[in-house]
């Protein structure tokens, strides 16, 4: 698990994650979380880390890049930690990416690319955050939203003009790459060759020793592999749930209101008259009779356009008015005049003449204010329902943001305070085999566990700004938080004795691999480099795949045996030796026979040229930001990156000792 921290980070998609995700810092709004661009506590906040000719890369920085690569890593594996990430060279590979991120910024002031004030203002008024409860942007939200984050508005524009003017100049360097066509034929052969050869397991318990360690070895090997025995970090939940349903129902609004709202909307009870139309716009009059003549002949209309070398295109429902306002009154009151499902007469317009068929008429009589009165009467009450309950919403803010807990908000609102048990950032309830927090509550995760504890928030559960009865609204905060940590050395101690046997086991069975590798190496078939083992191991296996397979079942999420996926990194008659997962084992893979695949589809050239034309596209923009940071001044502050790596790393406050 740890491996792919260095992995993500590093792929390809992780390179593309770095201009779309922690170029773009300040935009980790946009999920509707702010929680991860609070500041982090510690002596090295608000102190540079790097700095790339006048930009400076904070502390602050360099710890919102790491947790929003965390986030991501989290949504394929909730159980990740910052440890992990940090263990595994994550935050170096984060701060290289905020240094070419900057540098792109610098170089791009410096040669006129810039974000303008309305572009940055429309990039903020699409952020969920700042939106209130209507989905538009909310001036109180998005100044109480900074104020939560002790964030500036001058910062926050400043951090996305940075992103917008980075994407300026990754956009056109990406845009149109294309791979050489005798490059891609050749990568298209390789994507249906087939691949074939041994493989020999050596399972790493068949060589674990089978006398037990004593307590001083069992402790050196849990002070030395402390990062396997951490336990998730713990939190639990204290909500309470509300719906509009709890409000009383409105008072039945005046003879006055009704009036007045039948005012405001009275275009909708008006009469109605109008007309769905498909239509052609011929250049003459001889054409457009020509046309109709063809249609009484029988052809369709689409048919007699066809052949005149004009198209008929449908078009939606008109009004006489909005037909003489786009087209002309002739046509209007040829197309009003005929039945539905014939042609109306020929008639001029300024784009030529229109011959037009009514496909449908939609005609309702106008509605008086006696017969919409139920209607409006709901209508009212229900929108004054509304306004009171964005009221409430409104209020419950103020109080969380003037220091009420979220009992006293509950007792307000007349509704029970729940607690969950100790839960995982996955939903699981912690130490307690197959339970888990429902959806509901689990759609809370990733907000709760970047909370602080004893910090109130509102929000509705499901999808969507509407109010709904059934969809509730909840109040939550976090009232305990148990760190990740390593699990203390005396409760866990037969797991540390089975780990220890695993690892030793594992060792003594990747000294086995190599001896097999190296007797192969001299001539030696595999089948007898393994009788020299003198162990009772499982049968070679024969092995085969094609690369169409393997990359099918790596799309389709499904696991590849290692071996069979390393063969494919093989050169033929090679012999390579590879881990199991989990230290459970090794192997030896001989890779015997490639059998090249034909080529004879257009369709998979093409398709393999624009995978790899994505691909050299990511390379041309990775070239560009290196060549730009490397262009210009760069200084890195290390003292201040180990004190962020420290912190976030949980090394400055120390790792349990064994037995602690």
């Amino acid at each position: 698990m740890l491996s792919f921290f260095r992995s993500f980070i590093k792929s390809k998609i992780g390179g593309v994650i770095a201009l779309a995700v922690l170029v773009l810092i300040a935009l980790a709004f946009a999920s509707g979380d702010i929680a991860g661009m609070r500041s982090g506590a510690g002596a090295s906040d608000g102190t540079n880390v790097a700095s790339v000719g006048d930009q400076a890369i904070t502390a602050n920085d360099l710890s919102q890049g790491a947790n929003a690569a965390l986030a991501r890593v989290q949504q394929n594996n909730p159980q990740a930690s910052m440890s992990q990430l940090v263990a595994q060279g994550g935050l170096e590979a984060i701060l290289d990416q905020l240094i070419e991120r900057s540098a792109l910024f610098v170089f791009g002031k410096e040669h006129g690319v810039v974000a303008g004030d309305r572009l940055i203002d429309s990039e903020i008024a699409q952020i969920p955050a700042f939106q209130g409860v209507d989905g538009k942007f909310d001036q109180n939200a998005f100044r109480q939203a900074l104020a939560q984050q002790g964030l500036s508005e001058k910062s926050l524009r400043e951090d996305i003009a940075r992103g917008l003017v980075g994407q300026q100049l990754a956009t056109p360097a990406q845009f149109g790459a294309v791979m050489p066509a005798f490059i891609t034929k050749r990568y298209a052969a390789l994507i249906d060759e087939t691949r074939s050869g041994s493989v020999l397991a050596l399972p790493s318990m068949l060589f674990a020793p089978k006398d037990a360690p004593d307590d001083k070895t069992l402790a050196a090997f849990y002070k030395g592999h402390t990062s396997a025995f951490i336990r998730p970090e713990r939190r639990v939940l204290r909500y309470a749930t509300f719906t509009m349903d709890s409000l009383p129902e409105p008072a039945a609004p005046s003879d006055a209101q009704i009036a007045a709202q039948y005012k405001k909307d009275e275009a909708r009870y008006a009469a109605k008259d109008d007309r769905r139309i498909s239509q052609v716009i011929a250049p003459s009059e001889a054409d457009a009779k020509a046309i109709v003549a063809a249609v009484k002949g029988g052809k369709t209309l689409e048919d007699a356009a066809k052949a005149k070398g004009l198209s008929a295109a449908k078009l939606e429902f008109f009004s006489r008015k909005e037909l003489s306002d786009q087209f002309s009154k002739a046509v209007a009151d040829a197309v009003f005049a005929a039945p539905v499902g014939s042609l109306a007469e020929p008639a001029k317009s300024a784009l030529g003449w229109n011959v037009v068929r009514v496909e449908e008429a939609d005609t309702k009589p106008a509605r008086t204010l006696d017969e919409v009165k139920d209607e409006l009467v709901k209508e009212i009450q229900t929108d004054e329902r509304r306004k009171a309950f964005a009221a409430k919403l409104e209020g419950i803010e103020d109080k969380f943001s003037n220091g009420a807990s979220l009992p006293e908000v509950a007792k307000s609102l007349g509704v029970e305070v729940q607690s969950t048990k100790p839960v995982t950032a996955d939903g699981r309830v912690y130490m307690t085999q197959g339970e888990s927090v429902d959806d509901g509550l689990k759609a809370l995760l990733p907000t709760a566990f970047k909370m602080d504890q004893e910090q109130p928030q509102l929000t509705q559960m499901g999808q969507g700004q509407d109010f709904s009865a059934s969809r509730p609204f909840v109040i939550y905060d976090v009232t305990q938080i148990t760190p990740s940590a390593p699990a203390p050395f005396d409760e866990i101690k037969d797991d540390v004795k089975a780990a220890w046997a695993m690892d030793t086991g594992s060792k003594a069975a990747k000294a086995a691999a190599l001896k097999v590798q190296a007797e192969m190496a001299k001539g030696k078939s595999m089948n007898a480099a393994m009788a020299d083992l003198g162990r009772q191991l499982p049968p070679i296996e024969q092995v085969g795949m094609s690369r169409a397979t393997l990359s099918r079942a790596l799309q389709s999420g499904r696991q590849v045996p290692p071996p069979v996926s390393l063969m494919f990194h093989m050169t033929k008659d090679s012999v390579k030796v590879q881990s199991a997962e989990g230290e459970r084992g090794w192997f030896v893979v001989q890779l015997k026979d490639i059998t090249p695949g034909k080529v004879q589809s257009d369709a998979i050239i093409a398709q393999a040229r624009k995978e790899l034309g994505g691909q050299l596209g990511e390379g041309f923009v990775t070239a560009l930001s290196k060549a730009v940071a490397k262009d210009l001044k760069v200084e890195k502050n290390a003292a201040t990156i180990k004190a962020v790596k420290d912190r976030l790393g949980g090394s400055a406050a120390g790792v349990p000792a064994p037995g602690a």
